[in-house]
């Protein structure tokens, strides 16, 4: 086997042929087919990509067009390759950017090699790690701060100020549906009517990326069912009953307008004075000054929901569908160190020496009295 895949990604196949390939023979000339076969008819069978994503792909294919490629697209060999991450490391792009262009790069690659434009992959094997985007731990309110953040929007949602009252009718259902279902900011402010059930709540679009259009969730993991509580369910109900304005796009939480609500407005006007109501504040210096902002993003309500599966000892396959991640290590990068700390049980007091002494037999010596 590793002879044969040397073989292939050596090229020796292409040099062992004279049969002629039709289609691009350059590799800027690639990628632009692979741009419209992302736009119009999806790549390998998949569903096209949304125009957000197809705007970040023409970002990266900048990048993979503005290299001095010196040879023919069939002529392409892994130390071509090789030289293409050098160049994108030791360029301007961060390492982040760079991973995400090579990767877009292998796409190209794998399209046209299986279109029969190639012979050969030659970008297998080439690869940049970057650092993970979950590096740092995640921001997980408590129990205490759930609690004194579904109280704020109560309160919010009966305040005597009509205008403060009129908002959270709305902000109020969005809260409740946040914290009871772990969905993307961006799947719940795109739910719609059709999608709530008896008993919870069919997962099967979001806002794009741009916040400009709504599609399908990014991929088809996001497409879920979650069951919410009956308290949730008759909220949600209540306000696309009574409340909600009539909208062409079958939206539960319209904007006045009929169209949908901004995230970043629900951000600032929304959840983030909920915070404030709960005195869920903290200080932070900016620019040489002491504020006080959100100790949370509505993001961190999703971390909650994960946070409580895992306390409830839920399956970590059942975990990964309810997150709606399209695979499993997504989901053990995230929450990984919360399924020890679950696994592991309450930590004992013990330190290293006490370890020793309690496996050994080995008696401690008490420190002499002051």
């Amino acid at each position: 086997m590793k002879e044969a895949r040397a073989f292939l990604e050596s090229g020796a196949t292409q040099r062992q042929t004279n049969v002629a390939i039709e289609g691009p023979n350059t590799v800027e000339a690639a990628t632009e087919l692979w741009l419209r076969i992302c736009e119009k008819e999806g790549l390998n069978g998949r569903e096209p990509v949304t125009a957000y994503t197809c705007e970040n792909y023409a970002y990266r294919a900048e990048f993979i067009k503005a290299y001095p490629w010196s040879k023919p697209l069939q002529e392409l060999n892994t130390p071509d390759i090789v030289a293409f991450r050098s160049w994108l490391l030791n360029g301007e792009a961060s390492r982040i950017v760079a991973s995400k262009v090579l990767s877009s790069f292998h796409s190209i690659m794998k399209e046209m090699t299986i279109r029969g434009h190639m012979h050969h992959n030659p970008a297998i094997g080439v690869s940049i790690r970057a650092e993970s985007r979950y590096k740092e731990a995640v921001n997980i309110p408590t129990k205490r701060d759930i609690v004194a953040l579904l109280a704020a929007a109560d309160a919010l949602a009966n305040s005597k100020n009509l205008t403060v009252g009129g908002a959270w009718k709305r902000y109020r259902p969005m809260l409740y549906l946040a914290v009871d279902s772990g969905m993307r900011p961006q799947e719940y402010i795109a739910l719609g009517r059709s999608a709530i059930h008896p008993t919870g709540v069919q997962v099967e679009r979001a806002l794009d990326g741009s916040g400009r259009s709504i599609s399908v969730t990014k991929t088809a993991a996001g497409r879920r069912f979650i069951d919410l509580s009956q308290d949730t369910l008759d909220m949600v109900n209540h306000y696309a009953d009574r409340h909600a304005v009539a909208n062409k796009h079958d939206l539960v939480f319209p904007s006045e307008s009929g169209g949908w609500v901004c995230r970043r407005n629900w951000q600032h006007r929304g959840f983030e004075v909920a915070c404030e109501k709960a005195g869920l504040m903290e200080e932070v210096e900016s620019d040489g000054e002491t504020v006080s902002r959100a100790k949370f993003r509505p993001y961190d309500l999703r971390h909650f929901f994960a946070s409580m599966l895992i306390e409830e000892r839920t399956n970590l396959k059942k975990i990964q569908k309810l997150m709606g991640h399209a695979n499993i290590e997504t989901t053990l990068n995230v929450y990984g160190h919360l399924i020890e700390d679950a696994e592991a049980g309450p930590k004992q007091a013990v330190g290293l020496l006490g370890r020793l002494s309690q496996s050994k037999g080995v008696e401690t010596v008490p420190a002499a009295a002051e």
